[in-house]
């Protein structure tokens, strides 16, 4: 797809710091995270909504959204997660994704305004993707 910034991830035009990668899916981390370790999955191909991707995919991605939920707690002591997915409305790129959000309580996050935050540097974003890495790689 011409001018999506998720596929050119997926074809490797563009870096980021990739937490999984599962033939169908990958997750990386948000550049603009609303708390750092946030992540984002997609699937490898183009899919504009949830409601675009063919039903026999439906299962696998959210096996790897579950995955992930499990890594943020995991790998990064997150008390739970927000699992979230806008389609068309609020969608920022026109490419399905989901967002997890690692979550602790009073960590000041209500309703729907999210409050974005930056990584200090590349090598502290690096270092949250490879503990969520090595959480996944666990089970996580």
């Amino acid at each position: 797809m011409a001018e999506c910034v998720f596929c050119e991830i997926v074809s490797g035009q563009r870096q980021a710091h990739m937490v999984l990668d599962d033939g169908g899916a990958i997750a990386f981390l948000d550049t603009g995270p609303v708390f750092k370790g946030h992540l984002l999955l997609i699937p490898r191909a183009h899919v504009p909504t949830l409601a675009d991707l063919p039903a026999g995919c439906v299962g696998p991605f959210f096996a790897c959204a579950q995955r992930l939920a499990g890594a943020v707690e995991k790998g990064l002591g997150a008390a739970g997660s927000l699992v979230a997915m806008n389609n068309r409305v609020s969608q920022s790129v026109p490419h399905l994704h989901v967002h997890i959000v690692p979550r602790n309580r009073k960590d000041g996050l209500r309703g729907f305004f999210w409050p974005r935050t930056k990584y200090d540097s590349e090598d502290e974003a690096r270092d949250y993707a490879d503990r969520l890495r090595a959480a996944m790689a666990t089970g996580g």
